[in-house]
């Protein structure tokens, strides 16, 4: 909530200068840019209400007027269609995030034959989590790829953020994972662990409230634990007969 305050009140401050019928979209941000080069990743955007604009970082999503004078969050709902417009940019907004994840930044349980794959944020001490995981060979069965972020959800200098430098320093990530979910001992060592850290950043910018949270091809987020035939019935309904992105 700071942040989204923060980004609307530069916004508010370069838009109360000039309004979009005189500048760009483009050089607005051009100017918040310059002004406060401390702020990345907001995106200033077209609201689908003439005379607003859709200021969003990650998920967090927030409308203002273009005369910088009033601020609006919450849902924008089209009622003809029965759409949430703003879950809508949420998921476009998190199917980006995903794919600025490579390969070599998760841990990835990959079955044979991927008929769909989804991104999970997973806490190693969090029950859910932990049988979510329990589960892993259920989920592989039915052609899904579970692409594993670490978010430990107590944050920095918590034991499940140990735990999680540990699992990333460790020769057999996938190894130390499922070893750490059954607090077993594993073998690691010590190493750049920053990526922690990104993972943290990653889950606040998707707009995590708890763990497990799996991200869908599309973006959409589901909160908590679903069974391998949830997941897979879920997937094959939104996705039918394509391989997840």
């Amino acid at each position: 909530m700071h942040t989204l305050v923060r980004i609307t009140a530069v916004a508010a401050l370069a838009l109360s200068q000039s309004s979009l019928a005189d500048e760009t979209l483009a050089e607005v941000q051009a100017k918040v840019d310059e002004m406060f080069p401390n702020l990345e990743g907001e995106q200033i955007a077209h609201a689908p209400i003439d005379g607003w604009v859709t200021i969003m970082k990650g998920s967090i999503i927030a409308y203002m007027s273009v005369d910088g004078q009033y601020l609006m969050q919450g849902d924008l709902i089209d009622l003809d269609n029965n759409v949430n417009l703003s879950e809508a940019s949420r998921n476009q907004s998190r199917k980006a995030l995903m794919a600025s994840v490579g390969d070599d930044e998760v841990i990835a349980f990959t079955p044979e034959h991927v008929r769909h794959s989804v991104t999970i944020f997973t806490d190693v001490d969090c029950t859910y989590c932990r049988r979510l995981h329990n589960q892993i060979d259920g989920y592989m069965a039915k052609g899904i790829e579970v692409r594993y972020i670490l978010y430990p959800r107590n944050g920095p200098a918590s034991r499940s953020w140990s735990t999680s430098e540990d699992v990333w320093c460790a020769s057999d990530r996938n190894g130390a994972l499922t070893a750490a979910k059954l607090d077993r001992s594993f073998d690691t060592h010590k190493c750049d662990a920053s990526e922690i850290t990104r993972h943290y950043g990653l889950g606040q910018d998707v707009g995590l409230t708890g763990t497990p949270a799996i991200v869908m091809p599309d973006g959409q987020l589901l909160s908590g634990w679903l069974s391998p035939d949830d997941l897979s019935m879920a997937l094959d309904r939104q996705y039918p007969g394509e391989r997840g992105n």
